[in-house]
């Protein structure tokens, strides 16, 4: 009897040394769900709307020696399928993004079959990255690279050589403006193989909307997509689209701020364009912090010329702005627009404009008198413009 419970007892201890064996050898090979993958990148997306100054926060991401950028890869998902609203395309779009973010640009093989080079992504040449070494030789990663240079020495080079060129970075930042709902990018900001930080940017719509006049015919098959028109092309002479891309701000700006789940905490910042030209060394500072990105003199240098004009007999580019004109830059509108548009844009985004800080302007004497600044100053809103860093 004796014999027989020592069996049993050596048994038993080899079966829980069998036991604990195994559980170390499945720790070994196992990685716990709030450390699995995890990346030390970091991965910026800028959330904006059309015209409304996305291009030039765009580059100063671009321009940074750490960054691999691009601009709006989601037009090739609209483009190819542009019978759909956009709500349906949030899902295509958010599955390249988080593709992209990952660097693996396979999944351009759907909206782009024969993609032998570089130049057959939209908008390359606005990327300092895709400009310099490994994408391209003829640029130094720390040169402030030219989109017209670039097109003429890069664009012939393999569009295998932006996924070499994206696996190099630290941090990739890509620019969107087919995003109209914060929650569509939950799946991307609880993705542990992500490191994701979100830049909202925002401006008057009245601005927008007078520069979106300029530029009708190059937006009508998106307003179609915005208004879900299944496919036809839309002139927004009643600024229905404007309507829907302020709701949007809207539904953004309440999500991060009063309805944040604990994952975006820390990882959402609401940036207005007037603020950037105004002061573009303070918000350009806070801007990289947000992200861990340094400024280097070459790019404060830099910073400084393109907001402040070009220099003589330079070419001026279309996201220049001269200091001593920064607020005349920001309300231009008022002199282009006539004050029934004014008042037809306030009515449609008037929700937008009280949350994000734009006052109204009630009459024509208002419209005129220039002295008039009807953006409001940070200092007056409620809300924290920053993550709380004891948050993060």
């Amino acid at each position: 009897m004796v014999r027989f419970r020592a069996v049993n007892v050596v048994i038993a201890g080899f079966f829980i040394f069998q036991t604990i064996f195994l559980l170390l050898i499945y720790s070994r090979h196992t990685v716990l769900p709030d450390t699995e993958t995890k990346t030390d990148k970091v991965h910026l997306l800028i959330v904006s709307s059309w015209r409304s100054g996305s291009s030039f926060i765009g580059q100063i991401f671009s321009q940074h020696p750490d960054v691999f950028y691009l601009m709006e890869p989601a037009w090739h998902v609209w483009m190819s399928m542009f019978q759909n609203s956009a709500k349906v395309l949030h899902m295509a779009v958010r599955d390249l993004i988080r593709s992209v973010f990952l660097c693996d640009m396979s999944v351009f093989d759907a909206y782009i079959p024969e993609k032998n080079n570089i130049s057959e992504l939209f908008q390359w040449p606005v990327s300092r990255a895709l400009c310099s070494y490994p994408a391209c030789s003829h640029f130094d990663r720390e040169d402030i690279t030219n989109e017209t240079m670039c097109k003429i020495v890069c664009g012939h080079n393999p569009f295998s050589k932006i996924e070499e060129s994206c696996n190099t970075y630290s941090h990739i930042v890509l620019k969107e403006v087919r995003f109209f709902d914060l929650k569509v990018l939950y799946p991307l900001l609880t993705d542990p193989s992500l490191n994701l930080k979100i830049i909202h940017l925002v401006r008057d719509p009245r601005a927008v909307a007078k520069s979106r006049e300029r530029t009708v015919k190059a937006l009508t098959r998106d307003n179609g997509i915005v208004l879900n028109t299944n496919g036809t092309k839309v002139d927004d002479v009643k600024y229905d689209v404007m309507r829907e891309i302020c709701r949007s701000h809207i539904q953004m700006y309440e999500t991060a701020m009063d309805k944040a789940p604990s994952f975006l905490k820390g990882r959402y910042m609401l940036v207005r364009y007037e603020d950037v030209v105004r002061d573009p060394l303070r918000e350009i500072n806070q801007m990289y912090d947000f992200v861990n990105l340094k400024l280097t003199a070459k790019l404060k240098s830099w910073i400084y010329n393109i907001t402040h004009g070009a220099s003589p007999g330079s070419k001026k580019e279309a996201f220049l702005t001269t200091s001593r004109d920064a607020a005349n830059v920001s309300q231009a509108w008022r002199k282009d627009l006539s004050f029934q548009k004014i008042q037809k844009i306030q009515t449609v985004c008037k929700g937008a404009m009280n949350l994000l800080g734009y006052q109204f302007i009630d009459n024509e004497k208002e419209q005129n008198d220039m002295s008039m600044d009807f953006v409001l100053p940070r200092r007056h809103y409620q809300f924290s413009w920053l993550p709380d860093k004891e948050k993060k």
